[in-house]
This record gives structure tokens, sequence and C-alpha cells, in this order.
């Protein structure tokens, strides 16, 4: 057996290479979107973090009769 003989795969060739690049991309994609969606979440979370603190330091503000810069 040749190296053209093993990517001709016996006349199959279109529906096995086809079959592992469809693989590759939904293995790919597995990897990939959790990864995305984990550094979203926790920018979402340091932005929820850093209003809560804003509005804290302009409570404790308030409550010690200054007024809250805008």
């Amino acid at each position: 057996m040749n190296w053209s003989e093993f990517f001709h795969m016996g006349g199959y060739a279109f529906f096995v290479w086809t079959s592992y690049g469809i693989t590759l991309i939904v293995v790919l994609a597995n990897i990939i979107a959790p990864v995305m969606q984990r550094k979203k979440i926790i920018a979402r979370i340091k932005r929820a973090v850093k209003r809560e603190q804003i509005e804290l330091a302009n409570s404790k503000q308030m409550a010690n009769g200054g007024k809250a810069e805008q």
C-alpha cells in the first residue's frame, strides 16, 4: 500500500475525509466554546463587582454627609 492508495481510501475518500473534517470541527468547537463562555462570565462578574464597589463607596459617602460625585 502506498500513500496515494491510503489517501484515496478505496474510492471512498470524499466520505471518509469529510467525516474526519466534520469531526475535527465539532471537537474544536467543544473545546473553544466553553473557554470563550468562561471568559465572558469572568468579565461579567468583574464588572458586577466593580459596580458594587462603586455603589458601596457612594453610599458610604452619602452616609457621611457628602455628596456623590458624578
